[in-house]
């Protein structure tokens, strides 16, 4: 049975899969679990949070009038980036936090995610709790038992704030463009690299409901990469719709992947001496060059499956200080609890201005293998791991790789397709093989 939460929470197209219904329901299916036994006499407090897209409206105006008829007081956060809303849900001493993002994903797209206390994504068992309130209906609260609304004012201010304090050298010399996806970073990621003593030249900072991601931000660098070499910079930096992503461009227009800024504030943190017990954490599709070259650094590597909350799951449970995702979601639980774009953008920056050297030059800590990775889009997910013409030829790419590449078949957590990636010692081969493979699950995999 297919479950009703993702890797990031519940995502659908907004009005068709992810109605105002669901969005309520869902809301007092999780007010009557996250708070558990802590409110005895007292009503719970939740805050809410979004991104730009204009089927967000709607959405929050459903899961604020479930929270509240449900008993929980809301404090609308407005539209912030997910780690803000992570990060004032602790702030603010709140039961639980909600965010509404489908974070990379086109305008039509929208998601629910929750944050228990202390701003921490929700482990799989507590969703499927939460799921399954969802077919016991309850009564609403009554009189003085019903929550109240407010708004904050000043919830920007206190994340620009926070991430701003956690920089440990300031940017000033530095120029940088941001591109900004027209997302939920438009107003605050250029007002913190401000502050934080760095020249700002802003990208698609212009959301209006429907634009999000369209054609920018971290999937798309090819307009970043020409601002930066037209404008001079230093750096330039890419976010997602709801800003937990970063990517970076140096000053050549050459593009600075996750793999490389978890390199990059790996030995930052190392040389440090806080780098929790000298290891990094990623993900099994991040680049052999990163796990070679932390090994050669004395660097402990913890390799789990693709998403960012197992990279958080094994931070939590090991005790690790960084970790991330190629993609660019990089977790540094010094400051805060789940992947953040502008603070990971920040402190790769200071890297920069501390070392006085150029930002490919920082990206020299690995080699790259070529990776290929083609996403095959219209067949049946849900079947690639019991393939057995798949598993076949899966095998027979990896016994003629050998020890200098590496294959990986995965299902999407988020989108309706296989991600075939392939790395090998010529990218080349590595096109070859990725082309094979997706062809095979092109043909056994196909929907009829």
């Amino acid at each position: 049975m297919t479950r009703l939460f993702g890797t990031d929470g519940v995502r659908g197209v907004a009005g068709r899969d992810l109605t105002a219904a669901l969005a309520l329901e869902l809301s007092i299916a999780a007010a009557r679990v996250l708070p558990g036994a802590h409110f005895v006499g007292e009503r719970p407090r939740a805050v809410v949070g979004r991104d730009p897209r204009a089927s967000g409206e709607f959405l929050e105006a459903a899961v604020v009038a479930g929270l509240a008829s449900a008993g929980v007081d809301v404090v609308r956060l407005g539209v912030l980036p997910t780690p803000a809303v992570a990060y004032l849900t602790a702030e603010m001493d709140a039961d639980f936090g909600v965010m509404l993002s489908a974070s990379h994903n086109p305008a039509p797209d929208n998601g629910i995610k929750f944050f228990g206390r202390g701003g921490h994504k929700l482990p799989d068992a507590v969703e499927d709790d939460i799921a399954a309130a969802l077919k016991d209906p309850a009564e609403g609260a009554v009189g003085p038992g019903v929550g109240r609304v407010t708004d904050a004012a000043d919830s920007a201010e206190r994340y620009i704030r926070h991430v701003v304090g956690t920089v440990p050298h300031g940017l000033d010399g530095l120029r940088v463009v941001v591109d900004c996806a027209k997302g939920a970073a438009s107003a605050v990621s250029p007002e913190a690299l401000r502050r934080a003593g760095a020249d700002v030249v802003t990208l698609h900072d212009d959301p209006d409901g429907l634009n999000i991601n369209h054609e920018c931000g971290s999937t798309h660098l090819d307009d970043l990469r020409a601002a930066v070499v037209g404008h001079g910079a230093d750096a330039g930096i890419a976010h997602d719709g709801d800003a937990d992503r970063c990517l970076a461009v140096a000053a050549d227009g050459s593009v600075v992947d996750g793999d490389q800024i978890m390199g990059i504030l790996a030995l930052e943190l190392h040389e440090a001496g806080r780098l929790a017990k000298d290891t990094l954490v990623i993900t099994v599709m991040s680049n052999l060059g990163l796990k070679l070259a932390m090994r050669e650094a004395g660097i402990t590597v913890v390799e789990t499956p693709v998403g960012d909350r197992y990279v958080l799951e094994a931070m939590r449970e090991g005790g690790y200080s960084l970790g991330g995702e190629q993609s660019g979601h990089v977790v540094i639980t010094n400051h805060a609890t789940t992947g953040d774009g502008l603070l990971t953008a920040l402190h790769l920056l200071s890297a920069m201005s501390r070392r006085g050297l150029a930002l490919d030059e920082l990206a020299k800590v690995m080699t790259r293998l070529p990776q290929v990775l083609i996403n095959v889009r219209g067949v049946d997910k849900a079947r690639a791991k019991s393939s057995a013409a798949l598993a076949e030829a899966v095998s027979a790419a990896e016994a003629e790789l050998g020890e200098t590449g590496r294959v990986l078949i995965r299902p999407s957590g988020t989108e309706p397709m296989v991600r075939v990636m392939v790395e090998a010692a010529a990218e080349a081969h590595a096109h070859e093989v990725a082309e094979r493979l997706a062809g095979v699950v092109r043909e056994d995999l196909e929907i009829s």
